[in-house]
């Protein structure tokens, strides 16, 4: 690591009245690190972790996946269906193409860019757009699933005593449960660090998701350093 990062992290050390030598260091061991005294640093302290941690790997800090816990349960609208099944379409097992949203913008973009005599010529064009959206997402989510299967498919087969028996037709399953089922996932998924195109640190390092920080200790930390 380098010599402004240790010297970043002295900062922390400071704060919480540590040696230089204090040990779990939080730039070698930041997990240990913060397992003691993620509830006692500010979030501008906070951040200089995201350097050296993962999303994954702070999910082990119980403050912070409580945190994750939290906002999830706020219905922020990044975690929302509609905004869900257009970032992790792979999730989703529902009928429905999962960013057909995205194709009605480009139609909504031709209809404003456009405007004019050839109005006919320009609800063309935004269908045309919306169309070619459609098929390439359309394309990409079938890529997704047939690798899926592919990878389920070259798993090896278990024993099945019931091969000769007549096989059940499977029910069709309730869009609404289907629904539920996804969002629950990407919750959990959220909350374990496993989810890509998102911005943990917003939610990890903000005290704002716990309910007993000593919020007035913190400032006047900051206040002292700007007039030392």
């Amino acid at each position: 690591m380098s010599s402004s990062n240790t010297t970043n992290f002295a900062s922390v050390l400071r704060y919480l009245g540590l040696s230089d030598t204090y040990e779990p260091s939080p730039h070698i061991a930041p997990i240990d690190f913060l397992q003691q005294h993620v509830r006692s640093l500010p979030p501008q302290l906070l951040r200089l972790f995201s350097a050296n941690t993962t999303p994954k790997q702070r999910t082990s800090v119980s403050v912070i996946r409580n945190r994750r816990l939290k906002y999830a349960d706020s219905n922020p609208p990044e975690l929302s269906p509609r905004n869900a099944r257009s970032a992790w379409p792979a999730l989703w097992e529902g009928r429905e193409r999962p960013e057909t949203e995205q194709a009605k913008d480009e139609r909504a973009w031709a209809d404003r860019e456009f405007l004019g005599d050839g109005k006919q010529k320009v609800g063309n064009l935004g269908s045309l757009l919306g169309n070619y959206e459609e098929e390439r997402e359309s394309e990409r989510v079938r890529t997704i699933r047939r690798q899926r299967e592919e990878y389920v498919d070259s798993l090896p087969e278990e024993d099945d005593e019931s091969d000769d028996e007549e096989e059940e037709v499977p029910e069709e399953p309730d869009p609404l449960e289907v629904e539920q089922s996804f969002v629950r996932s990407v919750k959990e998924r959220f909350i374990y660090g496993l989810l890509e195109s998102i911005d943990y640190d917003k939610v990890d390092w903000e005290e704002r998701w716990d309910d007993d920080l000593d919020r007035d200790a913190e400032e006047r930390w900051f206040d002292d350093e700007e007039e030392g």
